[in-house]
């Protein structure tokens, strides 16, 4: 059985990490390079640097922040924002970057997942899906969950693993910043659907969520920010809390 990971995400802004509810009301919540470290000195099996307002402001992910990053962990650590290009891909790939996100670009240009994964390998594409339920179904929402679309989130993800993506990093809009829980439903069909794996995230509130979310919601991986930014969980509790629970994790 392979291992469950903790994955703990840094949404940056400013060079600042942000936290908010629904994707809105972005608080300060520290600086990365300090908390990278801290997650990585502290048993995170991984980290996600997103760069929240890359595509928004129409500009690239910030190569020097993940580069001090990346000289402060020995964890994997996958960078998405305002990634267009291969050349971008290159570029943090050199600046320390073990896998990069692509979200609203991959919707864009969806040969981009395909180029991508046969320069680099599927290995390093991880395609974050933004998803809201509205009116019955789940629609993949872009740029930092500003713009709907009319397209519908199992599809998606089963597009994208056909073109090369090696993991889907799916958020909740519903559930991000609400601390309530992840959305397990709609997980577990994903985790049924796919072959590839899945990280879960929005909703991480209790360590009883984390052993749900692996449990009930079939996730490979979980990922959430404010509970690990201010303390409220501690990832060396949360893993053993989940071995006690038979779901095995790296410790």
């Amino acid at each position: 059985m392979v291992a469950k990971r903790i994955i703990p995400c840094l949404d940056i802004d400013n060079n600042r990490t942000v936290k908010g509810v629904n994707f809105l009301n972005l608080i300060d919540a520290g600086d990365p390079v300090e908390l990278a470290k801290i997650y990585s000195d502290e048993g995170a099996d991984e980290l996600v640097f997103l760069d929240i307002t890359a595509t928004k402001d129409k500009r690239k992910t910030l190569s020097k922040l993940a580069k001090k990053i990346s000289e402060n962990i020995n964890i994997p650590f996958t960078v998405g924002g305002g990634i267009k290009s291969l050349d971008d891909v290159s570029s943090l790939l050199r600046n320390g970057a073990d896998k990069i996100s692509i979200n609203t670009q991959a919707v864009k240009t969806p040969n981009l997942v395909n180029e991508i994964s046969l320069k680099f390998g599927n290995q390093c594409v991880v395609v974050a899906i933004d998803a809201k339920f509205v009116n019955d179904s789940w629609f993949v929402y872009l740029v930092g969950g500003r713009e709907k679309t009319k397209i519908k989130l199992i599809d998606w993800a089963l597009e994208v693993q056909d073109r090369g993506a090696g993991e889907i990093l799916f958020t909740s809009m519903n559930n991000d910043g609400t601390k309530s829980g992840f959305a397990l439903d709609i997980l577990q069909k994903l985790s049924d659907r796919l072959t590839i794996p899945v990280i879960a995230s929005g909703g991480a509130g209790t360590i009883q969520d984390f052993t749900d979310v692996f449990k009930i919601g079939k996730a490979d991986a979980a990922l959430a920010a404010s509970v690990f930014h201010f303390k409220e969980i501690e990832i060396k509790n949360l893993k053993e809390n989940l071995v006690k629970n038979n779901i095995k994790v790296r410790l």
